[in-house]
């Protein structure tokens, strides 16, 4: 069965992207970009496979399809700003075979900018094709919520920013199949600006709440209480809830594109978020010292080292400077996850703690990092000796919350 559609990169942007089209019956090729990329489950594997997907390792395959999507990680490098590597070697790649009235849309999180003075001249220069008028460009960002029940492709509005109304209109086309909404930007940087915003939306916000954090257990006061009672208003206000640390794929840009402007309300919150391993092992420490405990030789089982709940994605997972922290302090950790079989931190194995209640009874501390549904709170902070709640998961009154 011939594809329609061209998957480049299968992270955590593309896989998704690949499983909403098969799931609604477009024949679609899934091309690697690098030994990052996502793998399936076996049984995932054969119900896309039964569904039309197809892995592609001859570029060739790319030119045959009618729509390409872009998808590989943006990391960010070493000095700061986001990877767009992978992004231009897809470009490449593409390029070559590329053919007329192709479809191309960008879904990395990229600069604005990126896809008219990255993309572009990368596609031009290797189809000697004109965009815009010999194929379709477009940037669309990825809105991707991994494990989210309620949102999906399908009931997610996705945003299409076409280099013309004409690339609008042949990328909203392409969506349209997808999803309930499509909603049409002015043009690509328009677009690609939204990525931005909705990215730092969520870092600022989470450190603001961070910060609260930190300020109500200095006055005494629960946040989560506040939380509760301040997310009943109906204007103006959405809760979010503090944490160890902010992980996941998607990197707050404190640079908005070429123009080097530095925003510095996200400077300052990647800032916050970033001392928030920090804290979580300072207050370990406290805890531990005030019920006549050293954190030199305690014990500590940390629960829960993905970065989301019910996953198995460890990116940016802030158990892992966590982990690392008590480790230079001299504590002897081990750790519990269902969904991660294997853990190593400085390069070393960190011990898998099998049977959970008994590791917990055992632990001097326990440390919930994260809240996999498959943990019984309430059980386990009766068999616990210290339990600290990074994300305010325990009954009121059983653990010590952030």
């Amino acid at each position: 069965m011939p594809a329609d559609l061209a998957v480049i990169g299968l992270g955590p942007y593309g896989l998704p992207l690949a499983k909403a089209a098969v799931a609604v019956g477009i024949p679609t090729l899934g091309y690697r970009t690098g030994p990052d990329s996502s793998s399936l489950s076996p049984a995932e594997l054969r119900r896309m496979l039964s569904g039309g997907f197809r892995h592609a390792t001859n570029p060739a395959e790319l030119g045959r399809v009618r729509t390409a999507v872009i998808c590989p990680p943006t990391p960010r490098g070493a000095d700061g700003s986001l990877d767009l590597s992978q992004v231009e070697a897809a470009a490449r790649t593409l390029a070559g075979q590329l053919r007329p009235h192709t479809t191309v849309i960008l879904e990395s999180p990229v600069p604005p900018g990126t896809t008219e003075n990255v993309l572009r001249p990368l596609l031009e220069e290797g189809s000697g094709m004109r965009a815009g008028r010999d194929f379709h460009l477009a940037y669309s960002p990825s809105r991707v919520d991994p494990g989210n029940r309620h949102f999906t492709p399908a009931n997610t509005p996705q945003v299409i920013g076409g280099l013309t109304p004409a690339c609008t209109e042949s990328a909203a086309a392409f969506y349209g199949r997808l999803t309930d909404k499509v909603v049409r930007a002015r043009g690509p940087r328009e677009a690609e600006t939204v990525q931005v915003l909705e990215t730092n939306f969520r870092h600022v916000n989470i450190a603001l709440v961070n910060e609260m954090a930190v300020l109500c257990h200095d006055l005494g006061v629960d946040l989560w209480d506040v939380i509760r009672c301040a997310e009943t208003k109906p204007f103006g206000f959405q809760a979010f809830r503090p944490g160890p640390g902010v992980g996941g794929h998607a990197v707050p840009q404190d640079l908005s594109g070429p123009a080097g402007r530095t925003l510095r309300m996200v400077e300052l919150a990647q800032q916050v978020n970033s001392q928030m391993p920090r804290y979580v092992v300072q207050r370990a420490a406290t805890l531990l010292n005030e019920h006549g405990k050293s954190a030199r030789g305690a014990r500590i089982l940390l629960l829960g080292v993905t970065y989301k709940p019910d996953l198995a994605d460890q990116q940016s997972t802030p158990a892992q400077e966590v982990a690392t922290r008590l480790l230079e302090l001299g504590a002897s950790i081990s750790y519990h996850d269902p969904y991660i079989a294997s853990w190593s931190v400085l390069d070393r194995p960190v011990p898998r703690a099998d049977a959970l209640y008994e590791a917990v009874a055992d632990a001097d501390l326990t440390i919930l990092l994260q809240q996999h549904r498959t943990y019984d709170l309430q059980g386990l902070s009766v068999k616990a000796q210290l339990l600290l709640d990074t994300r305010g998961a325990a009954p009121t009154g059983a653990a010590h919350r952030l």
